[in-house]
This record gives C-alpha cells, sequence and structure tokens, in this order.
C-alpha cells in the first residue's frame, strides 16, 4: 500500500506596488495642525503614498499581483483561488478579488474577499495553508490591498498622520519539501468589536449613511489610540509565541520577525516582549506608514528583494487588526 506523501504550503512569489504619490510629514503640516517631529516621535512615521484619486484598490492589488505571478513563474491561468484581504474594497460587491482576477487573466480561479482589518493578509495566508494542505488546490494568490486615502479624515491629525495606500501579493503552492508555512494562527475577540475602538460608523446596515452622517465625517476612520495601542503589544507577542510553539521554535532561531507596520512603537514593544534584538526586527513603517491588510506582505516583499530575508531563513510574520482580529504565521522560506 503506498503511503500518501505530506503536502506543504509554501510561497514561491512575493510582489507590491506602492503608488508614487508621496505625501511627508511636512506636507502634512500644511493640512492640519501637527509636526514632523510630533508625528516622528509618536509613530516613526516620515511619510505615505498615497494613490492618485483614480485608483481603487483593485488597481494596485493587480500591480502587487502581476509581479508576485511573474517571480513564481506560473501562468495566471493556473491559479486555482484568489483572496483579497481588505477593508477598502472597490464595491461592497462584487468582490475587488474579482476585479483583480480579470485584472491579472486568472480566469479559472475563485475569488472572494476577506475582511479581517490589519491582520486580513494572515488570514488569507492561514486560509491558503489549510486548503493546500487538504489536497484540494495546489496554487492560490493572496492579496493584501488598501487605499486609506478615501476613508481618512485629513483634519484629525491622530489617525491622517498613521496610513498610507498600498498593496501586496503572495502566490502560494503545494509542495512535498518540509518547508514554507511551518505554523500558522488567526484569532479574534468580539468583545473588542466597537466602532470608537477602531472602525468606521457609517456606511454598512446598522448605520446606512446619510447627508448628516456625511457632515459628521462618519464614514472616516475613528481610533482610541491608546486602547489600540495597549491591545497591539499584548496580542501580538502572544499570537507569534503561539506560533513558535507549535513548531517547536525558540525566539533564538528566527531569523527576522516581521510586525504590523502600525507605528514604531508598537513595533519595537512587539519584539522587546518576544526578546527578538532590533536588527532581527524589519521596519518600513517609516516610509510607508500603516498600509493596513498590506504591511506584512509589503514588507516581506521588501525584505526579500534587499537580501534581509534569504531561502532557508525562518521568518516570523505577526499582525493585529481592528475586530479585534490578530495572527502569526511562521514561515520558512
Amino acid at each position: 500500500m503506498s503511503t500518501q506523501k505530506p503536502r506543504y504550503a509554501t510561497i514561491t512569489g512575493t510582489g507590491a506596488y506602492l503608488p508614487e504619490k508621496v505625501v511627508t510629514n511636512f506636507d502634512l503640516e500644511q493640512m492640519v495642525d501637527t509636526s514632523d517631529e510630533w508625528i516622528r516621535q509618536r509613530t516613526g512615521i516620515s511619510e505615505r503614498r498615497i494613490a492618485e484619486d483614480d485608483t481603487a484598490t483593485s488597481d494596485l492589488s493587480v500591480q502587487a499581483a502581476r509581479r508576485a505571478i511573474k517571480r513564481a513563474q506560473i501562468d495566471p491561468v493556473d491559479i486555482e483561488m484568489i483572496l483579497v484581504a481588505t477593508v477598502t474594497p472597490d464595491t461592497f460587491f462584487p468582490s475587488t478579488a474579482c476585479y483583480v482576477q480579470k485584472g491579472i487573466g486568472a480566469k479559472n480561479a475563485s475569488a472572494m474577499d476577506i475582511s479581517a482589518a490589519c491582520a486580513g493578509f494572515l488570514y488569507g495566508l492561514d486560509l491558503a495553508d489549510g486548503l493546500i494542505k487538504s489536497g484540494r488546490y495546489d496554487t492560490i494568490l493572496v492579496v493584501g490591498g488598501e487605499v486609506f486615502n478615501n476613508i481618512i479624515d485629513w483634519k484629525d491629525r491622530s489617525t491622517c498622520v498613521l496610513f498610507g495606500d498600498g498593496a501586496g501579493a503572495a502566490v502560494v503552492q503545494s509542495t512535498e519539501e518540509p518547508k514554507g508555512i511551518l505554523a500558522s494562527y488567526i484569532g479574534s475577540d468580539g468583545d473588542y468589536a466597537d466602532i470608537n475602538l477602531l472602525g468606521i460608523p457609517a456606511g454598512g446596515s446598522r448605520m446606512p449613511l446619510t447627508a448628516e452622517g456625511l457632515d459628521r465625517k462618519l464614514d472616516k476612520i475613528q481610533m482610541n489610540g491608546r486602547e489600540v495601542f495597549k491591545l497591539g503589544v499584548r496580542l501580538m507577542p502572544e499570537a507569534a509565541q503561539r506560533v513558535l510553539r507549535q513548531a517547536n521554535v525558540t525566539v533564538e532561531e528566527i531569523d527576522l520577525l516581521i510586525p504590523h507596520q502600525a507605528n514604531l512603537r508598537i513595533i519595537e514593544a512587539v519584539g522587546d516582549r518576544l526578546g527578538v534584538p532590533r536588527e532581527k526586527v524589519y521596519v518600513n513603517v517609516d516610509k510607508y506608514g500603516n498600509t493596513s491588510a498590506a504591511t506584512v506582505i509589503i514588507a516581506l516583499d521588501e525584505a526579500i528583494r534587499e537580501g534581509c530575508a534569504k531561502p532557508g531563513d525562518l521568518i516570523l510574520l505577526v499582525t493585529f487588526g481592528a475586530g479585534v482580529t490578530w495572527g502569526s504565521t511562521l514561515l520558512r522560506l
């Protein structure tokens, strides 16, 4: 009797795309009561990329996906599923994933969106891992993409300085080699599903958007930064430690930690709580700000291209978002 070989899910190609338009802290000084020093001290952000008015999330996602597909050396028709993590979809429906499917010519794929805020990409990676290991799929495209500038109140200095636009993508494929996704964990706690903590009050079925809502800017991001900070620095280390235990890997064995790029102080606190030296923590929040579901895949792609993440390296991804949601993934490149 033949024994079925184990299947693993591995990332065979990554890609990222950032809009060309750069908005610096000095630009924001002309728009809102803030300063470069104030922003950098509290967030570590110096600039962010902002999409043009006629650019949608799928436009950025298609560009990132094309780059990932090219690096994976596959034909788009070989993609069997497309998962797009976003909280800024092109439309409520059809899904942004369907627009991406059309844009890349993946005519044989199924397509759907994932809404898990900043944890969305790792939710997609966890789902792709399970589907591939089940034997039902061999090639899945996972995308994290956001165009946040349309949901930001550019007069609210507590939020407008934080976010940026961008997209990243990964081709995830089956392999018999013991590499790729070694452990994955996602979680959520709906007790924190409070719009005033982090979210957008109006525009859904609970509070349809009205003229009064527009006047009150209820279609824009609301956030309690202090509470979000406390939750992030607690939940991300817990999620990271859980996947390390699953894989029987120690912190010392990690070659690179890529946390959600929300705020430099959060990134440093997560690294410190895990005991990861600063030189092993990847940071690009200074250049791009918080691109929500796209942050960890943009950072992973950049780390690979810069040589900070090399074949054989152990990479730990961890993120946290509204909901609250969180996730962590351990990769062997």
